[in-house]
Formats: structure tokens, C-alpha cells, sequence
């Protein structure tokens, strides 16, 4: 997977993370945050990578 793959599904994942996080709020619903505090991570973490990738790439 090429670097901007990884940090467009970073990306993706973070937002989603977001929003779980802002509906388990809004809904006093603990499980929800913690999936979407979990997921913002993931995205993070994915974002880290594709920038890894990229840098590695460039001579």
C-alpha cells in the first residue's frame, strides 16, 4: 500500500473516530466514545505510516 493510501484511510478513520466519539457524548453512551477514541488512533497511527512510507521513498 503506497503512503497516501494509508494516510487517506488515516483520514477516513480519524473522522469516523470523531464522530462516534462526539454521538457516544451526546448520548451519555461510554462504549461508543471509547470505539471512537480507539479508532481516532488507528486513524492517527495510519497517517504516521503513509508519512513514513513517503519519506522513505524520497531519495
Amino acid at each position: 500500500m503506497s503512503g497516501t493510501k494509508d494516510k487517506v484511510k488515516g483520514v477516513a478513520n480519524e473522522a469516523v473516530g470523531n464522530i462516534k466519539q462526539g454521538v457516544g457524548k451526546a448520548t451519555d453512551n461510554d462504549r461508543l466514545r471509547a470505539e471512537g477514541k480507539a479508532q481516532e488512533l488507528k486513524g492517527e497511527a495510519q497517517q504516521a505510516v503513509g508519512k513514513v512510507k513517503d519519506a522513505v521513498k524520497k531519495p
